[in-house]
């Protein structure tokens, strides 16, 4: 039997997020001794949720979710994983990659497009999961040549789920402390097929699963969206050039200040610092995210 308890965030608290983790957790220990009583199931049923199952499978309640700290300095590290600068504490990677040890790491997702050298896997596989226009062709964000995942139905964003909420179950299990789930404003380069709500509805069902496997979940750009990110469940979120296009302000506002800036051109990155650098975590990275000690790689942060 499965009880939806509120998780327990210890970061700082936005409008409409838990505000007393010990009511919280007398509250599920509450619900959990009353399901016991009601069920008479004292010991394991050998039916936990496993990489591939969903949320609503799992008995356990849901455990702490902590996100980032505000400010903290971080790295963003997508192009290949290095040893971490002194003084770094937070570190976004891909899914692919292992955690930093001792570092507060952030899994990379791609939770609403499908890598170009995955598209052979979802044709082959889940071919009606991949966004089509009325000719039958793939939706393609072509700036990264990504076909769009669809989910524009019910029953497609609970196999997209159970797909992609097994990658997030893959980055809790290597010892990840949360998800970067990317690209919900993909149903703004779908050419009308995707509705906003459709985006926040699968984007509710990644928070439950990651906040089931103790991740905390960000969200990755999208300021339009900032508004629904409580109704969602985000935690935090990581914002590329937010000072670029003047949006830092409103992550910030929705997420306390606990938002990780990535700006890509040198003068942009030093208006953030002069603007945020003293509240958010900034950072200027080159566009490809080099690993160092790569031709091409660079990185900087306000308070270096």
């Amino acid at each position: 039997m499965y009880v939806d308890v509120p998780y327990v965030s210890r970061g700082p608290a936005g409008p409409g997020r838990p505000g007393s983790p010990a009511l919280l957790t007398s509250l599920r220990a509450a619900l959990l001794c009353l399901v016991l009583l009601l069920t008479g199931c004292g010991g394991g049923s050998g039916e936990g949720a496993g990489a591939g199952a969903s949320a609503g499978e799992t008995s356990r309640a849901g455990p702490v979710v902590r996100p980032p700290g505000a400010g903290d300095p971080f790295d963003y590290q997508l192009g290949g994983p290095y040893d971490l600068p002194a003084g770094v504490s937070t570190v976004v990677r891909d899914r692919t990659a292992a955690p930093a040890p001792g570092a507060y790491s952030i899994c990379y997702v791609n939770a609403f497009q499908a890598q170009p050298d995955a598209v052979g896997w979802w044709r082959k596989h889940h071919p009606d999961l991949l966004l089509r226009d009325a000719d039958h062709a793939l939706v393609v964000d072509e700036e990264w040549d990504e076909p769009l995942l669809d989910v524009r139905t019910a029953d497609r964003r609970r196999r997209l789920a159970g797909i992609v909420g097994g990658w997030i179950d893959g980055c809790a299990d290597r010892g990840f402390d949360a998800v970067e789930a990317d690209n919900l404003d993909s149903y703004l380069r779908s050419d009308g097929l995707i509705g906003r709500g459709q985006a926040i509805a699968f984007a509710r069902r990644l928070a439950t699963r990651a906040h089931h496997a103790g991740l905390a979940l960000g969200q990755k750009n999208a300021a339009e969206m900032t508004g629904a990110g409580d109704s969602v469940g985000f935690d935090f979120a990581v914002a590329e050039e937010c000072a670029r296009y003047d949006e830092c302000g409103a992550y910030a506002r929705a997420y306390d200040d606990v938002v990780l800036v990535v700006e890509y051109r040198k003068e942009d990155f030093v208006r953030a610092c002069r603007q945020w650098g003293k509240r958010l975590s900034v950072l200027l990275r080159d566009r490809d995210l080099e690993p160092a000690g790569r031709a091409g790689h660079v990185v900087a942060r306000c308070r270096e």
